[in-house]
């Protein structure tokens, strides 16, 4: 079986897994036709400054998935010190410490809960500079833009 087609498959079979038992939190699946491209919505954790938001991420899944990981990127703003303006997430498991045992959900479940802890993962994100007296601004501002962005 070439990469491609073991891609789809593994794919296929985590999309069965989340329709038969999903996640509370979040919700994902293809974007169309293509297998490879999905789509998910995470709601900002309780008692976080994403709570009640709704925020909206792609997932762009490459061909030898799963020996390497997904493209996940938010397209709702979202202000936490491992996500640029453009919706890049910085975590490790996107990156180095990804492992073909992980899933499309299992990310998520990450993310989400990254969401509540605004704690910098990468020296190199956005936020690196955030310490422990800015973390009341950083709550409020993070707040601030849950209203703005993530709520209707």
């Amino acid at each position: 079986m070439r990469e491609f087609e073991f891609g789809a498959e593994r794919l296929k079979q985590e999309f069965e897994i989340i329709k038969k038992d999903p996640f509370t939190h979040c919700s994902c699946g293809p974007d169309g036709d293509d297998i490879f491209k999905w789509q998910a919505i995470i709601m900002g954790p309780p008692s976080s400054p994403a709570e009640d938001g709704l925020f909206f991420l792609s997932i762009d899944i490459p061909e030898d998935y799963p020996f390497n990981p997904p493209k996940i990127k938010f397209q709702t703003k979202v202000y936490h010190p491992s996500i640029d303006e453009d919706g890049n997430i910085y975590v490790d498991i996107l990156e180095d410490r990804w492992t073909p045992a992980m899933s499309i959900m299992t990310l998520l479940i990450s993310i989400w809960s990254m969401l509540a802890d605004p704690t910098i993962v990468d020296p190199s994100g956005p936020l690196a500079d955030l310490d422990s007296k800015e973390r009341k601004n950083f709550d409020k501002k993070a707040r601030e833009w849950t209203f703005k962005y993530a709520m209707d």
